[in-house]
């Protein structure tokens, strides 16, 4: 088959591109490729039966992300990320959240609201997943449910960033979890109850619950790992009083101009 100009193959090939990294990386956050875990392209292509040059492509994209290490004649290893790593994400994120949080209260918002059935429906898969402990589920709809919430925010690198440090903070505490023997009902479940704070356009209200979120997380995960708090240096700033006053209101619709 004959295929000229800008056809077809290379737009299925960067598809086929992106499956496999999004395949790998929900494998890596779910714990399913451990920390340390070592392969080659030969073994990716062989594991998704396609061929090198998509395999290789999304490992490159992957380590190029800092998701993956390469090493030299060795192929590629899941790094392991330490609590002093898991510190970092999440300062990082309680910070940059609370910020931009901070910033929705001083601005008219553009958001689309038609979005908050979709919004919804996230919340309630990963709410479902959460309760019922299926880790293999809820690292996907939880991460879903995040990067919907980040539209809120309005800021495109902002929202990608966050998403770039979920991911690592699920590929930390995803060895730990799957150490339990149980996991139903042992991580945060309130995705619904943040969606309706959002729906009644209650800042404070939505900014109290996340700040919950993140010290449940950072508590649950000192628990399980056996590190102390006291190394957090956010906890202040998950503990503050927070924001007051509502989401901004949508831009008003522009008037018509008035006829001659």
């Amino acid at each position: 088959m004959v295929i000229s100009g800008h056809g077809r193959l290379p737009i299925q090939r960067n598809s086929l591109r992106e499956q496999i990294a999004g395949a790998l990386r929900e494998e890596m956050m779910a714990g399913r490729l451990a920390a340390g875990s070592n392969f080659t392209v030969k073994e990716i292509a062989d594991l998704y039966g396609v061929s090198a040059t998509p395999a290789r492509e999304a490992l490159v994209d992957l380590a190029a992300q800092g998701l993956l290490r390469a090493e030299h004649h060795r192929g590629f290893t899941v790094p392991e990320l330490t609590w002093a790593d898991f510190l970092e994400i999440f300062e990082a994120r309680t910070m940059l959240t609370d910020s931009a949080f901070r910033q929705l209260g001083a601005r008219v918002g553009t958001y689309d609201w038609s979005r908050m059935g979709s919004l919804r429906r996230r919340a309630e898969a990963a709410a479902r997943a959460a309760r019922a402990g299926q880790l293999d589920v809820m690292v996907g709809c939880d991460r879903r449910f995040w990067q919907e919430v980040a539209g809120f925010l309005e800021n495109r690198r902002i929202a990608d960033y966050l998403d770039w440090l979920r991911v690592q903070s699920w590929m930390f505490a995803a060895r730990f979890l799957r150490a339990r023997e149980e996991l139903a009902g042992v991580c945060w479940d309130k995705h619904g109850e943040l969606v309706e704070l959002i729906a009644a356009r209650d800042l404070r209200g939505a900014h109290r619950m996340l700040n919950d979120y993140n010290l449940f997380t950072v508590r649950l995960l000192a628990e399980l790992t056996g590190e102390s708090l006291e190394s957090v240096s956010v906890l202040p700033l998950l503990t503050a009083e927070p924001l007051d006053g509502p989401l901004p209101e949508p831009c008003p619709e522009p008037s018509a101009e008035p006829s001659s």
